[in-house]
């Protein structure tokens, strides 16, 4: 809070009233940070700062900024000992500020002091005392201090109901980061993308500060940042587990919360954007001043290496500024009212459809051209092969609604560069009608929250029958299949960075998330979770032999289902975060990944099952689609591709989808595959018959005969959650199915014809 020293300093300004103090606010040295002279015209594209060599050979840095309605813009630049000097940018084209400054080289740290109306009645937010990031910053040096200054109002103004409308004119730039040039001229001619199909795809969901932090095979100087995650010993376990693509938590600039700081807390997750261009400085072993950038290149070339695709969460939704009274870092203080959807009878205030006190405007050109330079820079200057977007129907809407055909979705789609990579949804925002699951259009993917909740009820016995499952064991397809959508659009999960991990699932009853400071009332309550008899850890062994089986088979449904499975990482092998649903500031134990787990025997055992199951998925097209069962055999006479069986080992009936039960089979036929080989002809593969008993007592289940099983034909088991079964069984043959538990079986088919990858031999 500001002194009443400070208080006295601050011009109160209503209405379109500028402020005497405008310019002599700033008191800030200006002792030269280099520059061979004062600022050229330069040129108005491409936006940001961009190191070049003129043609008389002098080196320099052009400079552009958008800043529509700005009525002048200062260049800041900052030497050694973080002096600053003013340049005013006097060019103007098309609502873009320019200049090309000689003798700014790469490295130098900058920032844009940006004059206009202070009249926040109408949105606009001007204020010169405030530094600000160039929004196509492509690094970012220093953090986010909380203090008051920082913001573009008063924030304890006496006359609370209008603090926000009463300018603060004192200098910020001691409490925020600055931008820096950085010389890009990395080329890609040696990267091979993995270009891994979307049926074949598997997610691990990763954060790289978490998974590297721990890691014995990991130099210390390297743990916590790219380098880490590039290092031979993380991408070893990664394919060792045998998944295609890593999904990276935020890794664009953030910075933390002021409730967080004040709480002695940081935003560990980077949900809070600050730099939608840079690379996080924080995970860098190689400094702030542009060495992230290179870092970041070099583990996206040494993932590639090994086969795995980069897929980034990005948070294009809202920034990091915050509502009214937050920090005005970039966008706010640049054009307030052109980045941000204000409401039309309130431009005060912001519109929030994010629960994070604004919303990105993308109805707006100059919105949609930053998004979507930022998404074709990360792809093809810094070689990542997708993204996931964070509350991505608050992209999409048009007015209060979501519109699937809106200008974003629209732009995305009829991208060169942006319509080839892999596009995941989250989707659904904080806002009215924001729950859009199944309802983004052809190219995109979805996180499928009814994928996580039917799984988890079933195996906790919480499903009254099993109609929603089978939809989601087999795809998904009463979400997807329309529009020309396939099953690999379902985004299947059991947990993500957001929730209980799975150790966690099966142990806790109750969110414990005391550590964060908010009285545990933050976080869901709708864990959907049992702890088996007692809350958290426990010796009793009866509790602990059935918390395994349960982790078993809750890998063994997440892999063995139609669509894109997507693993958390540490959930292979009993990663716990103590009960914390919520724990997305805790940058400490708590959500660092615990690698001696991994050498225990119990969780050893977990691991070595995912990497099987894995292995079996990446071996056996029959398990994981391209196209949606039809339930139809091919020819006459023929099997389908798809049939469900009651214990009995009848085909289930429209009454047994609505009839009390824990028990369901599944035969997927290997032989009525619409999938095809690279020259065209029908792909064989073996045929399966899935087994799940949710509820608590064995069950004896008859293995289908004819048609379903040929002549002469056997079950293999291939996996069982209760005990290490192997053998053989005829069809009509009677299998006890232990309580709570899975079992896989194959009938191998001799005259498959496919191709056996790298890890195959399951």
């Amino acid at each position: 809070m500001a002194s009443g020293q400070e208080l006295e300093a601050v011009v109160r300004t209503h209405g379109t009233t500028r402020g005497s103090a405008q310019d002599e606010a700033h008191d800030t040295a200006r002792s030269a940070a280099h520059a061979d002279g004062p600022p050229w015209p330069g040129s108005w594209q491409p936006l940001g700062a961009r190191f070049r060599t003129e043609p008389d050979g002098r080196h320099g840095t052009n400079f552009a900024l958008w800043a529509a309605g700005a009525e002048a813009v200062e260049l800041c630049l900052f030497d050694e000992d973080g002096l600053e000097t003013r340049h005013r940018l006097t060019e103007q084209d098309f609502q873009v500020w320019h200049g090309f400054v000689p003798g700014v080289l790469p490295g130098t740290r900058y920032g844009f002091r940006v004059h206009g109306r202070w009249d926040p009645w109408t949105g606009a937010r001007w204020n010169p005392a405030k530094l600000l990031l160039d929004p196509y910053a492509r690094a970012v040096d220093g953090c986010y201090t909380s203090h008051d200054a920082a913001c573009a109002a008063v924030r304890n103004w006496p006359e609370a109901d209008v603090a926000d409308t009463v300018r603060d004119n004192r200098d910020s730039a001691r409490f925020v980061p600055r931008s820096v040039v950085v010389q890009d001229d990395d080329d890609w001619y040696d990267d091979h993308r993995p270009k891994t199909p979307w049926a074949e795809t598997v997610l691990y969901e990763v954060h790289v500060r978490g998974f590297t932090l721990r890691h014995p095979g990991i130099p210390p100087e390297l743990r916590g940042t790219y380098a880490g995650l590039a290092h031979p010993a993380a991408i070893a376990h990664l394919t060792g587990l045998g998944v295609t693509a890593v999904e990276l938590l935020p890794v664009h600039q953030h910075v933390s919360e002021d409730h967080l700081q004040a709480r002695g807390l940081v935003n560990y997750w980077g949900y809070n954007t600050a730099g939608y261009f840079a690379p996080h400085a924080g995970y860098s072993a190689s400094g702030a001043r542009g060495g992230q950038v290179g870092e970041f290149k070099r583990m996206v070339h040494a993932l590639h290496a090994a086969g795995i695709e980069v897929i980034l969460d990005v948070v294009y939704n809202h920034t990091a500024e915050g509502a009214e009274l937050g920090p005005s870092l970039s966008l706010r203080g640049i054009d307030n009212a052109g980045y941000y959807r204000l409401p039309p009878n309130r431009p005060r205030g912001y519109a929030d459809y994010t629960g994070c006190g604004n919303t990105l405007d993308t109805r707006r050109p100059q919105v949609i051209r930053l998004i979507t330079d930022s998404l074709r820079y990360w792809v093809t200057e810094m070689g990542v092969d997708g993204f996931r977007f964070d509350l991505a129907a608050a992209l999409a809407r048009g007015g209060d609604a979501v519109d699937m055909e809106h200008p974003f979705l629209a732009a995305v789609a009829q991208d060169p560069v942006l319509s080839r990579v892999k596009l995941i949804a989250e989707p659904w925002d904080v806002g009215p009608g924001g729950y859009q699951v199944g309802g983004f259009p052809p190219l995109w993917a979805e996180w499928n929250d009814r994928y996580r909740d039917t799984v988890r009820d079933f195996w906790r016995g919480a499903r009254p029958d099993v109609r929603e499952l089978g939809y989601r064991l087999s795809g998904s397809s009463d979400l997807y299949q329309r529009g020309g959508r396939r099953p690999y659009a379902s985004v299947n999960y059991v947990t993500a960075h957001d929730g209980f991990t799975l150790r966690d699932l099966v142990s806790y009853d109750r969110k414990h998330n005391e550590a964060n400071g908010e009285a545990n009332r933050d976080g869901t309550d709708d864990n959907r979770s049992w702890n088996h008899g007692a809350e958290g850890e426990t010796t009793d062994p009866v509790v602990n032999a059935l918390r395994q089986r349960q982790l078993r088979n809750l890998t063994a449904t997440l892999l063995l289902s139609a669509g894109v499975p997507m693993i958390t990482a540490g959930d292979e092998f009993g990663r716990t975060q103590g009960g914390n649903n919520n724990a997305y500031c805790q940058d400490n134990e708590v959500s660092w990944l615990d690698w001696s787990l991994i050498a225990d025997p119990a969780w050893r055992g977990l691991y070595e099952f995912t990497a099987r199951l894995v292995r079996l998925r990446r071996a056996h097209p029959v398990l994981r689609q391209r196209a949606f069962f039809s339930g139809r055999a091919p020819a006459p006479g023929g099997q389908p591709d798809l049939a469900w069986f009651t214990p009995l080992g009848k085909e289930m009936t429209e009454a047994d989808w609505f009839a009390p039960t824990a028990g369901l089979g599944m035969l997927l036929s290997g032989t009525a595959m619409s999938e095809r080989d690279r020259y065209g002809h029908p792909l064989h593969d073996d045929s399966f018959l899935l087994l799940l008993n949710a509820g608590p007592e064995p069950v004896a289940f008859t293995l289908p005969g004819e048609p379903w099983a040929a002549a002469g034909a056997r079950y293999e088991t291939v996996v069982e959650t209760a005990v290490d079964a192997t053998g053989t069984h005829l069809p009509q043959d009677v299998v006890v199915l232990g309580g709570r538990s899975l079992r896989l079986l194959r009938t191998p088919d001799g005259a498959r014809r496919r191709t056996a990858g790298p890890h195959d031999g399951v």
